[in-house]
């Protein structure tokens, strides 16, 4: 018992520390799986993975659906106004309003929607996912820049033209959290 009357601080401090990295695990884990319900039903209605979805969330906006990023892109996926214009005139949604966006359910649904036109314009490539991922990062125009030479069809060739190290980063980060997600 003497050695716990020497010890009880750094003891004390052992605890504490083990018990913060409980509740931040616990908090992530409850995070990361707060809109498995609108990531699924977008899924499903778009025919897109899950998984990717859920990647593209977690790199937009950590699971915020309250995120607004710097050039005003709104929500879980970061959705611009105009997409979400778009979006609504496509699937005839009438009295859409960028506040909308807002709302995980319908904010998943157009970004889910985007990624699978992304995918679908990629669709001849060896792997659609890198080029669809610069595309919803940095835009169609400057995937477009990047298409030349054996990166028209080649995704690691395509990976290595990206000359913006952000979006390079981008597709890489969500690529791989994407296999961390697969079981979902």
């Amino acid at each position: 018992m003497l050695w716990i009357r020497k010890y009880w601080l750094p003891l004390l401090a052992v605890v504490l520390f083990w018990d913060a990295v409980l509740v931040w695990w616990w908090w992530q884990n409850r995070l990361e799986h707060s809109q498995d319900a609108p990531i699924r039903n977008a899924a499903k209605r778009y025919s897109v993975e899950p998984a990717l979805i859920k990647a593209v969330i977690w790199k937009e906006s950590r699971f915020n659906p309250r995120a607004i990023g710097r050039v005003q892109e709104i929500g879980l996926m970061q959705i611009r106004e105009m997409t979400g214009r778009e979006w609504a005139g496509a699937e005839k949604v009438a009295g859409f309003k960028t506040e909308s966006l807002f709302d995980p359910a319908v904010n998943t649904l157009v970004g889910a929607w985007y990624l699978r036109q992304a995918l679908k314009r990629y669709a001849g490539t060896d792997n659609p996912l890198p080029y669809a991922l610069a595309d919803y990062n940095a835009g169609r125009g400057n995937v477009l820049k990047w298409l030349h030479g054996a990166a028209r069809t080649n995704s690691a060739a395509f990976i290595a033209q990206i000359d913006f190290p952000t979006t390079q980063q981008y597709v890489r980060d969500v690529m791989e959290r994407r296999k961390h997600y697969r079981l979902f």
